[in-house]
């Protein structure tokens, strides 16, 4: 792809909208930047590492994003709010949830950590500011929160500490899926689901 086809947008793209073109690229860029962020860490990834992932021009990569922070902000606003959806989800489960229900559930967060755990496991490595550490304990302790508060809302001795509950449950989610889709260590994924549904029950039950 040469830089005048790569800044070469489709009509709509003066209504501040990409066309189909753009939006690849633009697509092509995050996934790209997600992924290297994993491997060699927030400080350890270039623009040019970017590009030769992506297979376009450094000017090509300024059509569309400023900086690589541009695209680590984004990338986290946009797990951010994914995630919360997936939290939300549970509160959308019948009452009481069946096994069957909260295995279900699982797998959607297990889904979801396949399209997004590689950002969440690399934003620990991310921009070394002090806003970023504060924006991000801010957003974990929410999400652990939320996430705690519905479990409770479905225990028959509800906790006095939703968010430790959240945060205890996310941490056997993350590491689980981690794991088993990114390390890929010998074990049967639908084991490891039987078994977290299994401590879920047990956490609704208690």
């Amino acid at each position: 792809m040469n830089e005048s086809a790569e800044r070469t947008l489709d009509d709509d793209t003066a209504d501040g909208k990409l066309g189909p073109r753009a939006a690849r690229t633009r697509h092509a860029i995050l996934q790209a930047s997600k992924q290297l962020f994993l491997d060699r860490g927030y400080a350890g990834t270039r623009i040019n590492n970017i590009t030769d992932a992506c297979g376009i021009s450094r000017a090509g990569f300024y059509t569309y994003f400023r900086d690589k922070r541009e695209i680590f902000n984004m990338l986290g606003e946009a797990t951010y709010h994914e995630l919360l959806e997936v939290v939300g989800a549970l509160d959308h489960l019948p009452r009481p949830a069946s096994r069957a229900d909260l295995e279900g559930w699982i797998r959607q967060y297990f889904a979801f950590m396949d399209e997004h755990g590689a950002f969440i496991l690399s934003a620990q490595s991310g921009p070394d500011d002090e806003d970023v550490r504060v924006a991000s304990s801010r957003m974990q302790m929410r999400v652990a929160f939320l996430l705690g508060v519905s479990l409770r809302g479905r225990q028959k001795h509800p906790t006095t500490a939703p968010e430790a509950l959240g945060l205890a449950a996310q941490a056997m989610l993350d590491r689980s899926w981690y794991q088993c889709r990114a390390q890929r260590l010998p074990i049967d994924e639908n084991d490891v689901v039987g078994v977290i549904t299994d401590f879920f029950v047990a956490a609704l039950e208690s």
